[in-house]
């Protein structure tokens, strides 16, 4: 006849020390029998509410419904044992994550006595496993929602085990079609066969990480430049697993950089073809101005003075047109605005244009309102707007034909109407009239000349003003409108009214012992004879070296220096007299063609008192001659 069921005392002493562990045995029919502490810490239940219970009422529901309690316990009987995880409750119908062993215990005939059942909580571990799972969950769906990058695992072999929407757009492969391919298929030929995508790996696995901004295949065959990070993948053994692979497609970045680039170039090209441009007019202009001294009644030789007059003039607002759209282009254009009576302005811009319109006998009207007009504006910069417009009407209208100017207050704004009677544009051109060097259609003689860059000029110095500026045509043959409107402000006590031009003071002022130096020969010639006239004394040195040597022997009281000279240029001629103890006091002018913000800051870092551009108006030499001690 068999024991009853039970543990022998060392055994059940061991089973009662037990917290962490549920032990505990079953009837042969699924009853319980014996219930350690642990148990009761676990389940909740004291010994004498669950002893003579079936086992059972620790599982759930849908668990009890499929007789999953008696099917462990025939799987224990049959197998000698079972093990499981899964959900239990407690007394207070809570779940927790359990770990499950089921022993079959037999008598020593092999007759079936119970079971012996040890039960261990895995909530925490369950808790963290679930965190893992939902984190790696997140990030797989992160990785299949990037559309912006490549990001795919590699085997440790470099063939492809996953593949994101981001690596399908910018490759080309669906992943049916690229899983299990070798990496070297996104590589050039030349890159394959000099092994550099196992290279790659090769550095990654050895150094933990590889960078590389480079050429990478599509599917098509067509190359892009890719920015790619290698990283290896270890298991906890650090065994390698393979490597993670993120591709980003630099195509857009490399195009916006080549497009920085040529426009860096431009900006420089502007600066050096104004300076180039510049040298020459200096000459041509001191040369005018010298004949200018020159009495004459010949009607020949007066209207070949006017004419290089007028065109030389024509150049160097070409030359200013140039510079100022390089300077707004790269935002270095700082306007001095002030309240001002915007009409002031008007008249003095229509009275600097009135020339225009006389050389091709057109008539000019301007309509101005009784009422102030304020606004906050830098004054040159607002008249340089409206005589490009009046300078663009007078080019595009034909000989005799209308041109009108006008302001009036619009709400809340100003608008500055310039009409004509001209050419007119298209809708075409009316959509593109302020891009840069773009022009109206011109006949080979191209008559009407320029630049294209007067309206972008306007209309970028307008919005620097905070206003706005359109163009308004009917078409081909009937005329244009612009109209650019600004902001009023309200009546300030104080308005600034826009300067009227200076005359010139008369008389030369005191005789300056003067060293010019310019390797021009024709722009130095004509300044020194000009100078002379003045009664000044002067000295002229054609390179660097020779000025320096000059200046030293002769200690003049001003040095009128170029800076772009050859042995030595101007910035270290400059730093050189300014230490010179023996040349304390000379006062050093640049007089250059390089005009720049940036110049105009080198040239005073290097110890220029003063700096004038080329073609220097000589009545501002002038004034500044007579203003020195």
């Amino acid at each position: 006849m068999s024991q009853p069921l039970g543990l022998d005392d060392p055994y059940r002493r061991l089973a009662e020390t037990v917290r962490d562990y549920a032990i505990f045995l079953l009837d042969p029919d699924g009853r319980v029998a014996t219930w350690n502490p642990g148990a009761q810490r676990l389940k909740g239940y004291r010994a004498e509410e669950i002893v003579g219970e079936h086992f059972s009422r620790f599982y759930p529901e849908e668990a009890v419904a499929r007789r999953w309690p008696e099917q462990e316990l025939e799987l224990a009987a049959a197998q000698g044992r079972f093990e499981d995880e899964g959900w239990r409750l407690r007394k207070d119908g809570s779940r927790f994550w359990a770990s499950v062993v089921i022993t079959a215990l037999r008598d020593e005939r092999g007759a079936l006595r119970g079971f012996g059942k040890i039960t261990r909580d895995l909530s925490e571990r369950r808790r963290q496993e679930d965190i893992l799972r939902q984190s790696e969950e997140r990030f797989r769906l992160l990785v299949e929602a990037v559309k912006d990058y490549a990001i795919f695992m590699l085997d440790a072999e470099g063939r492809v085990m996953s593949w994101n929407p981001g690596a399908e757009r910018i490759k080309g492969y669906r992943a049916v079609e690229v899983i299990g391919q070798h990496l070297r298929i996104f590589y050039p030929e030349e890159a394959r066969r000099r092994r550099w995508p196992e290279q790659q790996l090769a550095a990654a696995r050895d150094y933990g990480r590889f960078e590389d901004e480079s050429l990478r295949v599509r599917r098509d065959g067509s190359t892009f430049w890719a920015h790619v990070v290698v990283t290896p993948v270890r298991d906890a053994s650090g065994t390698l697993r393979g490597y993670a692979k993120v591709t980003r497609d630099l195509t857009d970045r490399k195009r916006i950089e080549a497009l920085e680039r040529a426009e860096r170039q431009t900006n420089e090209f502007l600066a050096m073809l104004a300076h180039e441009l510049r040298n020459p007019l200096a000459p041509i202009s001191n040369a005018l101005n010298l004949l200018a001294r020159k009495p004459t009644v010949d009607p020949a030789e007066l209207w070949v003075r006017e004419v290089l007059v007028r065109q030389t003039g024509q150049m160097t607002r070409l030359v200013d047109d140039l510079l100022d759209v390089s300077r707004i282009t790269r935002a270095a254009v700082v306007l001095d605005r002030k309240p001002v009576d915007l009409r002031s302005v008007v008249r003095n811009a229509a009275d600097a244009s009135r020339q225009w319109f006389a050389e091709r006998g057109q008539s000019f009207e301007v309509r101005l309102p009784e009422e102030r007009l304020i606004v906050e504006a830098d004054e040159v910069r607002l008249n340089q707007v409206i005589q490009n417009l009046l300078h663009n009407a007078a080019k595009y209208t034909p000989d005799g034909g209308r041109i009108a100017l006008s302001a009036a207050r619009e709400e809340a704004a100003v608008a500055i109407r310039v009409c004509d009677s001209g050419v007119g544009m298209s809708p075409e051109l009316l959509a593109s009239a302020f891009e840069l060097f773009k022009q109206g259609v011109q006949g080979l003689e191209r008559r009407q000349g320029g630049l294209g860059v007067g309206l972008t000029l306007v209309q970028r110095l307008v919005t620097l003003h905070g206003g706005s500026v359109q163009a308004h045509s009917d078409g081909p043959g009937r005329g244009s409108e612009f109209v650019v409107r600004l902001p009023l402000r309200e009546e300030p006590a104080i308005v600034r009214e826009p300067a009227a031009p200076r005359a010139a003071p008369s008389g030369s002022g005191p005789a300056r012992r003067i060293l010019l130096v310019d390797d021009n020969r024709d722009a130095a010639q004509a300044l020194c004879l000009l100078l002379q006239a003045d009664g000044h004394q002067v000295q002229v040195a054609g390179d660097g070296a020779s000025g320096l040597e000059l200046a030293r022997a002769t200690r003049p009281e001003v040095v009128l220096l170029d800076i772009g000279l050859p042995k030595m240029d101007g910035y270290e001629i400059a730093r050189r007299i300014r230490g010179d103890p023996q040349l304390e006091g000379t006062v050093v002018v640049a007089v250059t063609g390089y005009g720049q913000i940036h110049d105009r800051a080198r040239a005073s870092a290097s110890g220029f008192h003063h700096h004038l551009v080329k073609p220097v108006e000589f009545s501002a030499l002038q004034e500044l001659l007579r203003s020195l001690p």
